[in-house]
Parts: structure tokens; C-alpha cells; sequence
């Protein structure tokens, strides 16, 4: 079974069921069919070997002062800032992968954390003291509500209105979707269309899956001069679509038809 049929088996589970950081290697496996995975998890394994159980301050030794794990500000838009796997052997990488390595290595070591969704920098949280926060991009470093919201303006700007729902813990495939969010813009503005098109199938498996992020899919085969297919996939969606939705799906569809011609 490749990357891709094994990724779509995944996300068919319960959320409950499933490993947050073997569907992320499972994305970055699409890119580099020859990842072993299983290798990936046992040097996690390894990494949450040496934190003491139950121990957040250990964890954050561990990881960010002795494994020196970091956001990468070199060259943040880097593609494999999103693979977890890379994030692995270069111990740089994006807020997110960095939290689901957190999380992944806090969940071995006995730590409740959860990811936090919030909008241009991807936090965890403790699940025994709400009011603990980590930014595994910043080293590890500890904040509190007021601080998210500082580092929320950071990236957002000072003019951004603040919800402490964008505090609220997100799930397995919320994170993940994140994830192929990042790899798909990252994707676009470089035209990578061959990319830009495992991405966007991945993402369209997911449950939460829109129509219009599953006419993701059409769009990437059409930037790759698939128009046929890419028509095709249009029809298909518009005819479980609401009926304004089917519309523009439906003159996409006569556009790609038109560019065959």
C-alpha cells in the first residue's frame, strides 16, 4: 500500500484512533515515497526516552536546549519545514511541526499537551494547567494568555481583533488540514503543480473535506494541463453541491472544456 492509499485508510478511523505524528510522516511520505517511517517514530521514541515521566520542564530541556529542536527563521517558507521527518534530522521547522513533534514526545513521556490553532502561529497547551502554553517555535518558551495574544499581533498585526477562541485546542485532522494548507500555498507560488496536486488530494480525503477544497483537486490538474480530468471532477462535485456552489463548480467545468477545444 503506498503513502497515499495508506493516508486515506487513516483518516477514515476515529480521530481518537489515529497518530497525530504517523499521518504527518504519512504527508511527508507522499513527497518522499522511500521515507521509512517506522525509523521517524523509534528516533521520537528515542528523544522521549530521556524526559523524566509527567515532566513539562524536562520535556522542554530535552527537546529544545539538548536536541536543540527551533523555528526555522532562515528560510521559514521552506517546504520541509512542513515534513516531520526533516524536521527530525535538521531540528528546524514551522510552528506546527514543531508542536506536533511536542506533542507526540509529551504524549510518550506521560504530558498531556494539545495542539492550539491559533491564526500565523501554531501553539500546544497543557491539558492539566490551562493556563500554560508552550511555542515550540520559540525553544519551548512558556506563555500565558496575554503573551499568545502579544505574539498573535506579531504575525497578524496590531490592528487584528483577538478571540480567545483562538485559543481553543484543535484535533488530529484540524492539524494535519493545517499542515497541507501550508504545503499547498508553499506549492502554488513556486507552480509546482505536480505537488500542488498530491497536496490537494490529501487534504480532499479528509472528513471536514469543503467542496471547494475539494475542487482543489480540479484546479491542481487543471495547472498541470489536465483539463479533461479536471472538467470532469468539476461535474462530479457540482451534482452534490448546493445549488449556488454547483454553479460556479459547473462554469469552472465549461471553462476547463473550453481549453481542450
Amino acid at each position: 500500500m503506498d503513502a497515499a492509499s495508506k493516508f486515506i485508510e487513516a483518516v477514515r478511523r476515529p480521530e481518537n484512533e489515529v497518530s497525530l505524528e504517523r499521518l504527518a510522516l504519512l504527508v511527508a511520505a507522499n513527497a518522499r515515497p522511500q521515507l521509512e517511517i517506522d525509523l521517524c517514530v523509534r528516533e521520537i521514541d528515542r528523544i522521549a526516552a530521556r524526559v523524566n515521566p509527567g515532566d513539562l520542564e524536562s520535556l522542554r530541556q530535552v527537546l529544545f536546549s539538548e536536541e536543540g529542536f527551533r523555528g526555522n527563521t532562515n528560510d521559514y517558507y521552506d517546504a520541509d519545514n512542513s515534513m516531520l521527518d526533516t524536521v527530525l534530522t535538521r531540528r528546524v521547522g514551522i510552528p506546527i511541526t514543531l508542536s506536533v513533534l511536542t506533542i507526540a514526545v509529551a504524549r510518550r513521556a506521560g504530558i498531556g499537551l494539545v495542539g492550539i490553532g491559533m491564526p500565523g502561529h501554531f501553539l500546544v497547551r497543557s491539558t492539566s494547567d490551562l493556563d500554560v502554553f508552550l511555542d515550540p517555535f520559540g525553544g519551548g518558551l512558556v506563555l500565558r494568555e496575554t503573551e499568545c495574544e502579544h505574539l498573535f499581533h506579531q504575525s497578524q498585526g496590531s490592528d487584528a481583533r483577538f478571540g480567545s477562541g483562538y485559543l481553543a485546542p484543535v484535533g488530529t485532522f484540524a492539524i494535519v488540514e493545517r499542515m497541507l494548507n501550508n504545503l499547498l500555498s508553499i506549492h502554488r507560488s513556486r507552480a509546482d503543480t505536480r505537488s500542488q496536486l498530491w497536496v490537494a488530494r490529501l487534504r480532499a480525503e479528509l472528513p471536514q473535506a469543503t467542496v471547494l477544497q475539494r475542487a482543489d483537486v480540479a484546479i491542481a490538474l487543471a495547472n498541470g494541463g489536465h483539463f479533461d480530468t479536471s472538467a470532469e471532477l468539476f461535474e462530479h462535485l457540482a451534482q452534490g453541491a448546493d445549488p449556488s456552489t454547483a454553479n460556479t463548480l459547473r462554469a469552472a467545468r465549461d471553462r476547463m472544456r473550453s481549453l481542450m477545444n
